[in-house]
């Protein structure tokens, strides 16, 4: 099944990302870290901006402060991304002239870059001018990610205070995410990839003439830089429409095979950082263990649902909807890791996977994105399944449930229910309405569960922050642009604002000292729980609706029965 260049790949792929994945989270504690000295040039850049904007970075914040600025700095961005595409053809760096985007689209679009989603129901080199890529969604690719990371240290903190109400200050975590983290490895990245042949560039769109003599109009811009934050912020939304599929963006196998390291490598990194201000290594080495046990197991079911042999066609491996560059495998391999990490970018239509792979992209969603998940936003989302695994255990075992010293409560174990709820009502509860009304079943490219699954990927990528998509279905449309909206905008805050309630309990308590009745939650076993609590918890909500889509689609397949 395996080619042993694939062998060769996919080895590289697991023992890199294991080896440089503490060295990002020992770089981002340091960063964080109040007594690590930092270099002088960057903290001068840290106090002008803290300066210039007037923060009061020494002003510390309990959890509805910290919320509200979370939430009245996201809402500004949405406000000022609707401005720059409704005028977008009265602004500068526009040489293709663009006309002005619809206000649905443009709201949709806005929301999306701001909520760490990028799903694009535009194709950006007929649709967006180079200002609104550069200003608007490159400039949100740093903020948004950087603000899934301000929010998993404020949990952090809650965590790990000893009785107290701070949770820090979010405009300088957000400026430190920013300048110390983001900023430097997308600044390197851009490089590399430009030396592979990305393009990067404000020149307009070349007109030439192909060898069969036709006329092609080649889109160009300054691409590389947005790619680049697109990759490493878990981000997604691709400068072109193809997305990592077109050859300006991911042009060899090597740009390829670093696009799927480092969209997952902050996310993984965090976990190292985590463990290091919780002060366990050990507890997260098992959250590691745990997500990328499930990221190979789901790479592995897709790979042999690929080289299986299809009835319908009668032939395996098949490359219809993939990149003659790239091959099965790293399709696979880059379908997997983009839905579990929050990422969204494809290098394959998604909508061409055999059922079986296209089921486990959709589950990798469902679960909230929390193998790996995106940037900040995929640990706090495991961390909901912790307390929830805490709790369950701790009733089983008859005593107070406690994490890392602190009882977990009522109060905390409803703000997790609250936070697994909302996504959960956005994928369900949004397809079934689509599913029986015509604004939403008119848009559908297939009949049958390949249709059904369509939507249901529409909405878990929405709800999930990811922003690929199953490709088939017209999401284009005032009912969409609208649904969709709605549904991003659940999907983040309404895991942020029970995170951030949480936190702000937690901080509030003492630290309980470990005793032999004490959970431990760094070994084997609690592990084997917490897999359960996720697949029981997260997977099984959805079991009905996957019955429905890719698992019927796949028995009818094996019966050589198509739509």
């Amino acid at each position: 099944m395996f080619k042993f260049n694939d062998i060769l790949q996919i080895l590289a792929f697991f023992a890199l990302l294991t080896l440089l994945s503490p060295l990002i989270g020992w770089y981002i504690n340091l960063v964080f870290n109040r007594e690590s000295r930092l270099p002088a040039f960057l903290t001068k850049i840290e106090n002008y901006l803290i300066g210039f904007f007037k923060i009061d970075a020494t002003a510390e914040m309990d959890w509805k402060t910290y919320c509200f600025s979370v939430l009245i700095f996201n809402f500004i961005g949405i406000v000022f991304l609707v401005l720059i595409q409704a005028f977008q053809q009265y602004l500068p760096l526009n040489p293709q002239k663009l006309p002005n985007v619809e206000i649905f689209l443009a709201i949709n679009t806005a929301i999306s870059f701001v909520t760490n989603t990028n799903w694009q129901s535009y194709a950006g080199e007929t649709t967006l001018s180079y200002f609104v890529q550069m200003i608007g969604l490159t400039v949100q690719n740093f903020v948004s990610a950087a603000t899934g990371i301000a929010v998993l240290f404020a949990l952090t903190r809650g965590i790990v205070t000893r009785q107290g109400k701070s949770l820090g200050n979010f405009w300088n975590d957000l400026v430190k995410s920013v300048l110390y983290v983001l900023l430097p490895i997308a600044i390197l990245f851009s490089v590399v990839i430009i030396g592979q042949g990305v393009v990067q560039t404000f020149t307009s769109y070349a007109d030439v003439t192909t060898l069969e003599g036709a006329k092609q109009t080649i889109p160009l811009g300054p691409a590389a830089s947005q790619i680049a934050i697109k990759q490493i912020g878990t981000n997604g939304g691709g400068f072109f429409n193809a997305n990592s599929a077109f050859p300006f963006e991911n042009p060899t196998p090597l740009t390829n095979f670093l696009y799927v390291l480092f969209l997952i490598l902050i996310p993984s990194g965090l976990i190292f950082t985590y463990g290091k201000m919780v002060k366990s290594s050990k507890h997260a080495w098992m959250i590691y263990c745990v997500m990328l046990f499930l990221l190979a197991f789901g790479f592995f079911v897709s790979y042999a649902s690929e080289c299986s042999t299809n009835n319908v066609f009668h032939a395996s491996g098949l490359m219809e909807g993939k990149e003659t560059r790239f091959g099965v495998m790293n399709s696979v391999l880059y379908s997997t890791t983009t839905t579990a990490a929050s990422n969204g970018s494809v290098n394959a239509m998604h909508s061409s996977l055999s059922p079986m792979a296209g089921f486990v992209a959709m589950t990798n969603m469902m679960l909230g994105e929390i193998i790996f998940g995106g940037v900040g936003s995929g640990l706090y989302g495991m961390i909901i399944f912790i307390i929830l695994t805490v709790f369950i255990a701790g009733l089983m075992i008859g005593r107070t449930p406690e994490y890392l010293g602190k009882k977990i409560e009522s109060f905390e174990v409803k703000w997790s229910i609250l936070a697994v709820l909302a996504p959960s009502f956005v994928i369900l509860v949004f397809s079934s309405i689509a599913l029986i009304t015509k604004s939403g079943t008119s848009s559908m490219l297939n009949s049958g569960p390949h249709g059904f699954s369509e939507v249901l990927y529409t909405f878990a990528s929405a709800a999930g922050n990811n922003g690929s998509a199953f490709a088939g279905l017209n999401a284009n449309t005032a009912f969409y642009n609208i649904m969709i909206g709605l549904g991003m905008l659940i999907g983040r805050y309404g895991v942020i604002v029970p995170i951030l309630a949480i936190a702000g309990s937690l901080v509030k308590k003492k630290i309980t000292p470990l005793s032999a009745g004490s959970l431990t939650t760094d070994n084997f076993i609690f592990s084997v729980l917490l897999f359960g609590i996720i697949i029981i918890v997260g997977a099984l909500t959805f079991f009905p609706a996957l019955s429905l889509g890719p698992l019927i689609e796949q028995l009818l397949m094996n019966s050589g029965v198509s739509f």
